[in-house]
């Protein structure tokens, strides 16, 4: 069938590999310096990887191609990380493999981000709050829809600004709950409401709490969901809380197709 798929240009392609973080299916790989895809029925055709490549290498085009398999390409996905096995660069980034962990409640989640293993305790100052952050990758464009953490999830959908402004944001915010976090000015809207609706569609997500800076581009976040919301058919609670940019912050009720409703408390 033809569909649209990514097309690499490999005059352009300089094999650094940036692009493969964005591919939460695993399409890509390094062969021979260059970016491939692996296998057509791997790319879904929307475009993650493209913003991450620094040489404007990658672009979607519509070509004659296998049908994308979700669940091929998630089942590839956990041949790539699984038993420890760390992909080597011809076979994916190990950064945008999905990885289950415990919250680490006496210091930072990893001592880097592909390698995701958590700081010793014993190096970790006295009074030192831990990390509740308990999976990987945390962007909206690499989380996929059949991420094991996502079922019967508490999720957090945070804009990327907020982990800085909020002070108490692990304890408050984050702790017990799976985070999907993104940025609805610079990053692609419409991918992010398909993304979206694939989790809400697919996952048995229990609750939603948006949080959104006070600036009025992350207002983006909350029309996101709830067109998300609508294309997906399902009913999930919702909340919404707006950090300020001095730390504080003010809840906010918000009913998808509804509209929000004001009843400000600052905290």
């Amino acid at each position: 069938m033809k569909r649209k798929i990514i097309e690499i240009d490999e005059q352009k392609c300089t094999g650094c590999g940036q692009c493969i973080t964005g591919c939460a299916e695993g399409a890509l790989a390094i062969v021979n310096g260059k970016a491939r895809i692996v296998r057509d029925m791997f790319c879904d055709g929307l475009g993650a990887c493209i913003g991450h490549c620094p040489e404007d290498a990658l672009r979607i085009i519509e070509r004659e191609a296998e049908d994308f398999d979700e669940e091929a390409a998630m089942e590839h996905v956990r041949r790539m990380g699984g038993s420890g096995h760390h992909p080597t660069p011809h076979e994916g980034c190990p950064s945008s493999q999905v990885r289950a962990m415990q919250p680490v409640h006496g210091g930072c989640p990893s001592a880097g981000m592909m390698q995701m293993t958590p700081c010793d305790k014993a190096n970790v100052p006295t009074g030192q709050v831990g990390s509740a952050l308990s999976h990987w990758p945390v962007q909206i464009r690499l989380i996929p829809p059949h991420a094991p953490f996502l079922e019967n999830a508490d999720l957090l959908i945070a804009g990327d600004c907020c982990p800085v402004a909020a002070p108490d944001f692990h304890s408050r915010f984050l702790a017990g709950k799976v985070i999907m976090l993104g940025c609805p000015k610079f990053d692609n809207a419409a991918e992010y409401v398909e993304r979206l609706s694939q989790v809400f569609s697919q996952a048995r997500i229990k609750s939603i709490s948006i949080l959104e800076m006070e600036v009025p581009c992350c207002s983006g976040l909350s029309r996101i969901v709830g067109q998300a919301l609508a294309r997906s058919g399902r009913t999930i609670p919702c909340a919404r809380t707006i950090v300020c940019r001095d730390g504080a912050s003010r809840e906010e009720e918000f009913t998808p197709g509804g509209g929000l409703s004001a009843g400000l408390t600052r905290i």
